[in-house]
C-alpha cells in the first residue's frame, strides 16, 4: 500500500442503456440507472484506481459504501464516475465517489476498500486444500 497516494483520482464513463437500467416500472415505464449500479460503477471505478498503486499479487474487496443516489439518469445517458482516495488507513483505502451526468451530480459518497494478499485471501477463503 506504500504506493497508494491521496489525491488519486480516476474516472470512467458509463452509458446507461438496458442492461443496467431499472426495468420494475415496466418496459414501458420511466428507465434510469438502477441504484445497484450505479454503486456497482463506483466500486469498479475505486477498484481500479487503486489497481495501479498496488504491489503484484495485491487486490482490494469492496467493505463499505455510503451513497445517496440523487438524480435519475435516464436510457441513453453518459454517466462520468468519480473515485478519489481519500485516505489509507492499515489495509484500507477510502474513496470519496462520485456519478455526473454533465453538470448534475446523480450520486455521491464514500466507498471503503481493503487492499487483500490473493493467494492469502483465497486460501482463507477456501481453506486448506486437501
Amino acid at each position: 500500500m506504500a504506493g497508494m497516494k491521496a489525491g488519486a483520482v480516476r474516472e470512467e464513463t458509463v452509458t446507461v442503456g438496458n442492461e443496467n437500467a431499472i426495468t420494475f416500472l415496466g418496459q414501458d415505464g420511466p428507465r434510469v440507472l438502477s441504484t445497484p449500479h450505479m454503486i456497482g460503477y463506483m466500486e469498479r471505478t475505486s477498484r481500479n484506481l487503486a489497481l495501479g498503486m498496488l504491489d503484484p499479487g495485491q487486490d482490494t474487496v469492496g467493505t463499505h459504501v455510503n451513497v445517496s443516489h440523487c438524480a435519475a439518469a435516464p436510457l441513453g445517458a453518459t454517466v462520468l464516475f468519480r473515485a478519489e482516495v481519500e485516505s489509507t488507513e492499515k489495509n484500507r483505502v477510502n474513496f470519496r465517489v462520485q456519478a455526473r451526468m454533465g453538470d448534475k451530480v446523480i450520486g455521491e459518497g464514500m466507498h471503503q476498500r481493503a487492499v487483500i494478499d490473493v493467494k492469502a485471501f483465497r486460501e482463507r477463503v477456501e481453506g486448506p486444500k486437501e
